[in-house]
């Protein structure tokens, strides 16, 4: 067997980190031979010694899935939460080349898979709504653009992240008495594993640190507006707006808004909740945006191990 006939796609985001190991098959384009994964790697988020740490774990599960030691591969793409900005890509790649991860190798940002997995020939829109969210567009010229993903000091609006805070707001204004009451306080107690409102400060203090354990809370908003309680229909309404405003500026950005475009969807929150995908749908056609095909993409890992096989080339593309 050749190190060189190896592929790898990573996908690392906010709130975990897959990796997958692909060769090209005899009998198909691409044969998955291992996969592996780890905590978060958002070098933002996290740290770089974490955010290494991560992607060092999920590499060697995916080796290990396979039943073989780790060894350099032909390509790889590591597409990273936060690359985008230069210094972080820079430590991406002394990361990559310090490891001798692949013969060729590219870092990118946590969406340029999602359009290689979930659009038909990879331009189009992507939207993300995990712990985070974001939209990305490249024009079938190749020109890109993209809309949010400033963070959750600064944005991070429709995410799960934000979902879950202005939730946790609305109960502690309904436990006050200063706003209307809603179910949010009694589900989130439930889901917190507390008595009561005033246990609400240390158990959600105790976890404020892991920004995907407090967006995992935004489950209980989606549960609680799909059960008609007003005030989390509110924030779900307003989420799916952001999102859709999201889309909105890139397609604008792009030129995109005057015929129909791909749209691809990923993330925890929009693949979690149907009724959070169709409104968002409505918004967009309230915009008189045409987003057609739309398609979920449950392993934007896939999109990088497609980059990462088209990085090989043919010449590359050797069987094992």
């Amino acid at each position: 067997m050749t190190g060189e006939s190896l592929l790898l796609g990573i996908d690392g985001g906010g709130t975990k980190t897959v990796a997958w190991l692909a060769r090209f098959a005899p009998l198909g384009p691409l044969e998955i031979v291992g996969r592996g994964s780890a905590g978060p790697a958002n070098p933002q988020a996290i740290g770089f010694p974490a955010a290494f740490a991560n992607l060092d774990r999920a590499v060697q599960a995916a080796f290990e899935d396979r039943g073989s030691p780790p060894r350099t591969v032909a390509a790889a793409v590591l597409a990273l939460a936060g690359s985008d900005r230069q210094e972080n890509r820079r430590a991406l790649v002394g990361w990559a080349e310090g490891r001798h991860l692949a013969v060729r190798f590219e870092v990118v940002h946590d969406a340029l898979p999602l359009l290689a997995a979930g659009t038909p020939a990879g331009w189009g829109i992507a939207l993300i709504s995990g712990t985070g969210s974001f939209a990305f567009g490249r024009h079938p010229a190749g020109r890109a653009a993209r809309s949010g993903g400033w963070g959750f000091l600064m944005g991070d609006e429709g995410s799960g992240y934000a979902m879950a805070i202005a939730g946790l707001r609305a109960a502690a204004k309904a436990a006050d008495g200063r706003g209307p009451q809603t179910r949010l306080l009694d589900a989130l107690l439930g889901r917190l594993n507390v008595p009561r409102a005033e246990a609400l400060i240390p158990a959600v203090y105790a976890i404020a640190g892991d920004r995907a354990r407090l967006a995992a809370l935004s489950s209980a908003v989606s549960e609680a507006a799909e059960a008609g309680d007003p005030v989390a229909q509110e924030i779900f309404n307003t989420a799916a707006e952001e999102l859709a405003r999201m889309v909105w500026a890139v397609a604008a950005k792009l030129d995109l808004a005057g015929g129909p475009f791909p749209l691809a969807l990923a993330g925890g929150v929009l693949l979690g909740s149907e009724p959070l995908r169709q409104r968002v749908a409505e918004q967009l056609a309230s915009c008189r945006l045409e987003a057609t095909p739309l398609r979920l993409v449950a392993e934007p890992v896939l999109g990088a191990v497609q980059l990462a096989a088209a990085l090989a080339g043919p010449a590359n593309a050797a069987r094992e």
